[in-house]
């Protein structure tokens, strides 16, 4: 099976574009997506997330969360740092939500029940497909972040932690190498 494909900076710029400008649930679609795009999330993951684990006691939006090993694949409960974007997507999502569904999960379907992780996976997939990415699947943002961050230095054992795997080769099979990336480090002589 091939790896899912890796997006550009304009490319997930155009999914967003895209998603805000024709999704009936503009709001729900983009925090999905950028739970992946930046915070590193499986859909399972998405799927799962319940609004205590993003508001505190005051409905404040959280800087962190943490899954617990029920919700990661790993089976190892994880802290995520939510980026300031991803508080701000978060802020607004939850403030276009009128009333938070009895199931207690983030996101409901159009039906409003919760989404499963293979109803959340068919999902994205056809936001990829409305914006016209050939090769993205539910798993892109997952790589995309991935190799951003490894991009801008971080490295391999502080990404295998944040992405939750045990191996670090695990992590190395994410990070897409380009010319950007292999530029930078001949810069680095």
């Amino acid at each position: 099976m091939a790896q899912a494909k890796t997006l550009s900076k304009a490319e997930l710029k155009q999914l967003l574009d895209v998603t805000n400008s024709c999704s009936r649930y503009s709001q729900r679609d983009a925090t999905m997506l950028l739970f992946t795009h930046l915070c590193g999330l499986r859909i399972g993951e998405v799927a799962a997330l319940r609004f205590d684990d993003i508001l505190d006691a005051n409905g404040n939006v959280r800087d962190e969360m943490t899954l617990d090993a029920a919700r990661t694949k790993s089976k190892r409960a994880r802290k995520i740092f939510l980026p300031k974007q991803m508080q701000r997507q978060l802020k607004a999502y939850t403030s276009s939500v009128a009333k938070r569904p009895q199931h207690g999960y983030l996101f409901s379907t159009q039906k409003g029940a919760r989404f499963s992780a293979n109803t959340a996976t068919q999902h994205l997939q056809r936001l990829y497909a409305r914006a016209g990415i050939a090769g993205a699947t539910s798993h892109s943002g997952r790589r995309t972040w991935l190799t951003a961050l490894s991009q801008r230095g971080v490295s391999v054992f502080v990404l295998a932690e944040m992405a939750g795997h045990r191996s670090i080769q695990t992590t190395q099979r994410y990070v897409s190498v380009n010319d950007e990336m292999k530029r930078n480090a001949a810069e680095l002589i």
